[in-house]
């Protein structure tokens, strides 16, 4: 009974109708994501509400920073996602169940690595990052607070991504959800009751980040399937260790590359004041609800193709990919233009002042609209991380999205007649829109490459 139980979380990936199926393991990733918004969000509003516009602006101005360093260490849950992804499509038992123990042995070996770093090196990147001396001292705090928790953060991601490999999208969102509720009342709490300004917020971050973890450890513990946690067997094997980092690491590269070109753009948004940061930051939470309403897609390609992939059914490759650039186009236009739309009426929750809403308004115009670029850019390559392609996107992102924005930060933002933060903000749609055509050339490079060197058409 049991058994049968826990095998419904399961979903078999390799059969039945593409769309339905891919909609239904989408929608929890999707609310999953929208919910993490929505709380990390209402971290933004507490301050901006209750701790005013320079607490406001040193949340902001570590956000790019904290997805530097981040996401190097998350990215390699793309690794286990495709490495526990075949071998559950290849039904191969053993392999699954070491992957699955190497993953999460990792994430508790980079959290802790994480947070040594982070909490010696805080005061230093902020530094680095321009941080205006008004705001640095909360910054400051925020950011080592923050750091804490990043090892219960990692073990939440590793053991989310293998629960969603073998297509369970549902309970890691009931785990955050309970989570998540806890983390706004926290906020509540220390910031109104206790009036301990950013550093109750990031306390609140840590404790609900923390909840997850263990809810997700418990649940891997009490499986009954391959992928079921053994303390005993918890620990490194080489082999799926290198299969892991063979896709996750140039996952990770590309996205510490990716979040390090964004932190050029935030130390020119800083240039500006904490006016200009503190709209750009509420914008950007906003922006944060089209990407991830596209990005629950990418996830959903990314496990469909890998277990396609180990179960050799390479012939509902390109509908699966096809299928995914339908979804991202839909929900980034709609959920981008809901942004706009709405932008003053929801910019007004992070700040009530007009100033900080209008700068706001003027990215948030900028990119919400166009994020539905970046959106299909990601399921072009998650097809070519499933097909076991991941160093070719990460070269690619690399040279283009990196390349494009610092070039235009150095030379066109530099000139007086565009030394402004609509100029900032134009770097982003015009790297994805050349990144994008460079990833498709790619991909059919790839396609040409099996067709010939290993007869699979897709």
């Amino acid at each position: 009974m049991e058994k049968k139980r826990v095998k419904q979380h399961e979903m078999d990936m390799c059969s039945g109708s593409i769309p339905k199926k891919m909609l239904l393991f989408a929608l929890p990733v999707m609310c999953s994501s929208m919910l993490q918004l929505l709380f990390n969000a209402a971290d933004v509003v507490v301050v901006g509400r209750w701790a005013g516009e320079n607490s406001l602006a040193a949340v902001g101005s570590n956000a790019m920073l904290i997805s530097l360093i981040t996401s190097l260490f998350i990215g390699l849950s793309v690794g286990v996602s495709v490495a526990v992804g075949h071998f559950y499509g290849a039904r191969q038992q053993t392999d699954l169940s070491q992957t699955v123990h190497t993953a999460m042995f990792m994430s508790l070996f980079c959290g802790v690595l994480m947070t040594v770093l982070g909490i010696a090196g805080a005061r230093i990147l902020l530094i680095w990052m321009q941080t205006p001396p008004e705001v640095m001292s909360l910054a400051s705090v925020y950011l080592k607070i923050y750091f804490v928790g990043t090892t219960a953060m990692m073990v939440y991601n590793f053991g989310a991504a293998v629960l969603r490999a073998v297509g369970d999208s549902q309970r890691p969102l009931y785990f955050l959800l309970a989570a998540g509720v806890i983390n706004v009342v926290l906020n509540l709490f220390f910031v109104i009751v206790l009036h301990m300004d950013v550093a109750g917020v990031a306390l609140a971050t840590v404790i609900s980040e923390t909840i997850s973890a263990v809810l997700v450890v418990y649940c891997l513990l009490h499986e009954t399937s391959a992928i079921k946690l053994v303390w005993k067997q918890l620990k490194i094997y080489p082999d799926k260790l290198r299969q892991i980092l063979q896709v996750g690491l140039p996952a990770g590269l590309e996205g510490f590359i990716f979040a390090l070109s964004c932190v050029v753009i935030q130390s020119a948004v800083n240039s500006f004041g904490p006016v200009v940061i503190a709209g750009s930051s509420a914008s950007a939470n906003l922006e944060n609800f089209v990407y991830y309403s596209m990005n629950a897609f990418y996830q959903s390609t990314l496990a469909f193709i890998s277990q396609n992939v180990g179960a050799k059914n390479y012939f509902r490759i390109r509908r699966i990919m096809i299928t995914g650039l339908l979804y991202v186009l839909a929900a980034g236009l709609i959920v981008g233009n809901l942004a706009v739309l709405l932008g003053n009426s929801l910019l007004g929750l992070y700040s009530p002042n007009p100033e900080v809403v209008a700068e706001g308004m003027v990215r948030l115009r900028v990119l919400a609209r166009t994020y539905v670029i970046c959106g299909m850019m990601d399921i072009v390559v998650g097809t070519m991380r499933g097909l076991g392609y991941s160093i070719l996107p990460t070269v690619v992102s690399l040279f283009w999205i990196c390349g494009v924005r610092i070039t235009w930060i150095s030379t066109v933002f530099h000139m007086e007649k565009f030394h402004t933060p609509t100029t900032v903000y134009c770097s982003y749609p015009i790297s994805w829109t050349v990144t994008i055509a460079v990833h498709v050339c790619c991909l059919l490079w790839v396609h040409r490459r099996l067709r010939l060197k290993y007869q699979i058409e897709f």
